[in-house]
């Protein structure tokens, strides 16, 4: 070939690929808007939660609410200046306690240290409710609550600690009920929703509540059921408290969010598109649970749970709760679901379900402009999951949990820290600041939620300077 030729041919084959590279970006673009209409993600709910959006065009009182369940509806939040009692959050309240009939509903919030603003937009609410209520905005001192001490001599109040108390103060309406007329001592709820300072569609709500896997008898089955928050239009947001089927931690968290790891159950069910996607955990900033987890037979005197004097794992009422040993924390919004979740053996039956569900058809958001979004940047979905597998395999996803397999009764060896006896002595007697410490392998009967916790120490900064957080995180010590 003469080299005029070889430069023309060159040139054509430099041409054609500069050609492809420029098509890249349109066939891609191309293939979303395919993707979008064609094949969209969680887009086209099932005909039963359909049924109940049409039952309520007309915005009747009840109307999504056929059986007439009780529903006690329970919201611990931090509200700047007001925003969300006073804005979209505290509307979507009110409409949902209308559609599900306010003869069916009680609604309880708590605020801790509201600012002026906050309070005011507070009380506000409470009395345009039209439902029996309790609204609690009051000061939690930190000395009430149970402090651990660190290798450094300080006694820290862990974070998570904070939040249970925090969240079972808004589920006190429940305990108080025979002694203080919060609710009819003759009242037994059927539901409980629990909610984050999210914003969310009423309507979708109801579906949560009344949709998830629904059976035969046109009745759901479920423990509890999640739905699923957003930080921005892409990013699910509470991966602290998310956990598979077999335990492990969630994966990058975009679609499917989960990993491949283990058997895969939860995964699979989020590409097979399902309502329930089996999990051991969830939170999503909104969860429906069955109420009779949280009732307990009427009593003499005030049952009022706190961090300090909790039900114990396995008992009920159940309520709130926080990790005891000094370097492994786990959200109180995980243990929860492991306190009331089905018996499982993972060795025998891996599959079992748990009776947890997370419900990817329902979606939240931490702001009105990120839920507007998410009905369209959902829809190309199912493109993700090639490319997540593989962030998720390269980043080391799912994170190891030395705990993830041990399951409640049975003995297993923990390596925990323990402060040696004669240093601890000396230190509760004034005579060193710091006690002496190591990890100890110790073996001891595990309780409910291995799978929940990590090895770590977050604690509330009780005393924050200007433009401080609020909590922080302590070093381990090696393992």
């Amino acid at each position: 070939m003469a080299p005029i030729q070889k430069r023309r041919e060159r040139r054509r084959i430099y041409h054609l690929l500069f050609s492809l590279a420029c098509a890249i970006p349109y066939l891609l673009v191309i293939l979303v808007i395919a993707v979008a209409a064609l094949h969209s993600s969680y887009t086209h709910k099932p005909a039963h939660y359909k049924d109940l959006a049409d039952r309520c065009l007309g915005l009747e009182p009840g109307c999504a609410n056929r059986h007439h369940e009780k529903v006690f509806i329970a919201a611990s939040i931090y509200d700047e200046e007001g925003q969300l009692a006073g804005g979209a959050w505290g509307k979507a309240v009110k409409d949902l306690v209308n559609i599900l009939g306010p003869e069916n509903v009680f609604v309880s919030v708590y605020e801790n240290d509201p600012d002026p603003k906050a309070k005011d937009a507070l009380e506000r609410f409470g009395k345009s409710l039209k439902c029996n209520s309790s609204i609690v905005s009051e000061h939690i001192s930190y000395d009430e609550l149970p402090h651990v001490t660190y290798p450094s001599g300080e006694k820290r109040l862990k974070r998570v600690a904070f939040l249970a108390e925090v969240r079972n103060r808004a589920l006190r309406p429940l305990d108080q009920s025979a002694t203080l007329n919060v609710t009819s001592p003759d009242v037994r709820f059927d539901r409980v929703l629990y909610l984050n300072d999210v914003i969310f569609h009423p309507i979708e709500a109801a579906q949560l509540l009344f949709s998830t896997n629904m059976q035969a008898d046109g009745r759901t089955n479920y423990r509890a059921a999640c739905a699923t928050d957003f930080i921005n239009p892409f990013k699910f947001y509470d991966n602290f408290a998310t956990r598979d089927l077999d335990g492990y931690s969630m994966g990058i968290p975009f679609y499917p969010w989960f990993t491949d790891a283990g058997n895969g159950y939860s995964r699979q069910d989020v590409l097979d598109q399902k309502d329930a996607v089996r999990v051991r955990s969830c939170w999503g900033g909104m969860v429906a649970f069955e109420a009779k987890w949280f009732q307990a037979p009427v009593l003499e005197g005030d049952k009022s749970a706190t961090a300090g004097e909790q039900a114990p794992p396995g008992t009920l009422p159940i309520r709130f709760r926080a990790e005891n040993d000094t370097f492994w924390d786990a959200s109180e919004c995980c243990l929860i679901h492991a306190d009331l979740q089905h018996p499982r053996s993972p060795t025998t039956n891996p599959g079992a379900e748990s009776g947890i569900y997370m419900n990817p058809f329902i979606s939240v958001a931490y702001d009105t402009s990120t839920l507007s979004w998410l009905s369209w940047t959902r829809r190309p979905e199912r493109l993700y999951s090639i490319i997540h597998n593989i962030l998720n395999h390269a980043m080391g996803l799912p994170w190891h949990n030395p705990r993830r397999t041990e399951e409640p009764g049975t003995e297993a060896i923990e390596r925990v820290w323990r402060y040696e006896p004669e240093s601890w002595r000396q230190f509760e007697n004034g005579e060193i600041a710091q006690p002496r410490g190591a990890f100890e392998d110790v073996n001891r009967v595990v309780g409910p939620g291995r799978f929940c916790g990590i090895r770590m120490a977050a604690v509330i900064n009780e005393h924050p300077r200007k433009g401080e957080h609020r909590w922080g995180v302590l070093p381990v010590p090696p393992a």
